[in-house]
Parts: C-alpha cells; sequence; structure tokens
C-alpha cells in the first residue's frame, strides 16, 4: 500500500491551498446523489452516504448543499441521472490504475480517460485487466504524533480492524468496507480522532516505479482526476522515498 498512500499524502497536502473548490464540490455532490439513491438518504445505514457526507463537510460543503443532493438521490428533488463505471489500465512503469466514474454521459467519459491515457505514456486496458490486483476496503488515517502504535494497534484491533500500519507521516487503519464506521467510532469513543475515512480500493501487490517514470505517472494520475467524469484513481506504484521528496521539491 505504500505508493498509494504516499501518493494520498501528496494529495492531502495539496487541499489545504486546493483552489479548485468548485470542481471538489461536483464531484462529492454526484457521490451524495448516488450514495442516496443505491442505499437510502439516512447516513446511519448507508456507509457509503456517511463516507461522502464526511467528505462533503473536509470541503466546506454547506449543509443546505449536502441535503438538496440526498434529495435528488431519492427523489425528492429532480436531478441528473449519474452512472457509475470503472475503467482500468496501465501507466509508465507498469502501474496498474483503477477508475471510477460518475457520469451523465459514458461516451463522454470513456474518451476523456482514453485521451488522458494516450497523450501521457498510459494504455486504456479491457474490463478486469487489472481489476483483480484491487480490493475494496475501508480505511482511516490518523496522526502518528498523537498517538502511540501499541495504544493504537490495541484499541483498532479490538473494535474489528483488519490492520494498522504506519505509513510515512500517517497510520493507516484497514477494515472490511462495512466496519469503516464502527472502527472509526469505537475510536472516537477513546478520544482517538481520524483525520479521515473512506471506502477505497487497496492493491494486492505494488509494482516499483522509478526514473523518469516518476513523474510521468503521477502526472497521469493527476490528469485522470482533474476530469469532471472521474470519481476516484486508484494504483499500485511505489515510489523510493527519496525520489518522491524530489518530485514533491
Amino acid at each position: 500500500m505504500a505508493g498509494h498512500n504516499k501518493w494520498k499524502q501528496i494529495k492531502r497536502k495539496k487541499a489545504v491551498t486546493d483552489s479548485r473548490r468548485a470542481s471538489s464540490w461536483t464531484k462529492v455532490i454526484r457521490e451524495i446523489t448516488v450514495a442516496a439513491k443505491a442505499g437510502g438518504g439516512d447516513p446511519a445505514g448507508n456507509p457509503r452516504l456517511r463516507t461522502a457526507i464526511d467528505a462533503a463537510k473536509a470541503v466546506n460543503m454547506p449543509n443546505d448543499n449536502i441535503d438538496r443532493a440526498i434529495k435528488k438521490g431519492t427523489g425528492d428533488l429532480e436531478g441528473a441521472t449519474y452512472e457509475e463505471s470503472t475503467y482500468e489500465g496501465y501507466g509508465p512503469g507498469g502501474a496498474a490504475i483503477f477508475i471510477e466514474t460518475l457520469t451523465d454521459n459514458a461516451n463522454r467519459a470513456v474518451a476523456e480517460i482514453r485521451h488522458a491515457f494516450n497523450r501521457n505514456g498510459g494504455n486504456l486496458g479491457a474490463t478486469n485487466s487489472v481489476a483483480w490486483m484491487f480490493e475494496r476496503k475501508g480505511q482511516l488515517t490518523l496522526d502518528p504524533t498523537k498517538y502511540h502504535e501499541d495504544q493504537l494497534l490495541e484499541a483498532a484491533l479490538e473494535a474489528g480492524a483488519e490492520d494498522i500500519v504506519r505509513d510515512g507521516d500517517v497510520f493507516t487503519v484497514t477494515t472490511a468496507p462495512a466496519m469503516l464506521h464502527t472502527v472509526q467510532d469505537a475510536l472516537k469513543d477513546l478520544a482517538i480522532d481520524t483525520e479521515s475515512a473512506e471506502l477505497t480500493m487497496v492493491p494486492q501487490n505494488m509494482v516499483t516505479v522509478e526514473g523518469a517514470d516518476v513523474d510521468a505517472i503521477l502526472h497521469l494520475i493527476d490528469v485522470l482526476e482533474e476530469l469532471d467524469d472521474v470519481s476516484q484513481v486508484y494504483s499500485n506504484f511505489d515510489i523510493d522515498a527519496s525520489q518522491l521528496a524530489e518530485t514533491e521539491a
């Protein structure tokens, strides 16, 4: 998970000064609407919706916007119909890339994704070409300066987590998808706060990316994430810490 989490660390730092809030809100609103449509409008009984609402609050979305998105999903308000699709391929250095989209125009979505791969050293693959390399999980991140690893490990495992590892400047707690918020709430009851909670696709094997391919794979993922129809991008790349530091600089 190292490479994937390192990229998430970069994205988290960028989000502090992210000037593209309108784009972030659009993606979050779509996710709330689809989550509410799929599992109902009550976040207490819909883990995906609760995760989407938490993401909305993290980008300072007003409650009125959140409520409207939920009502569009439940049918109480009219709204666009979004289709969920996934796309798969390979990027520079042989890294596998798995993409989730929410779109009202599937033809546009696949055309833009194919263009991004072709222009940035990647190849769009067939269905199931890389999906088998990833597994759906819940993940929580915590600040390692606030908690002792042994204390956190005991608390997380007792709450039902599958694993906890330190990766750079975060602790990552991994859970079964249905246990994400159960573990989060149990930790909160112990005064252990999480920085983020999400349902994600975790790579089961890693590919080391080196040299010029480092900038290339990071750029491709950035381009894909910029597309309006793309909701999430996952990859199994691993990058040496020193080279990653040079790239960030």
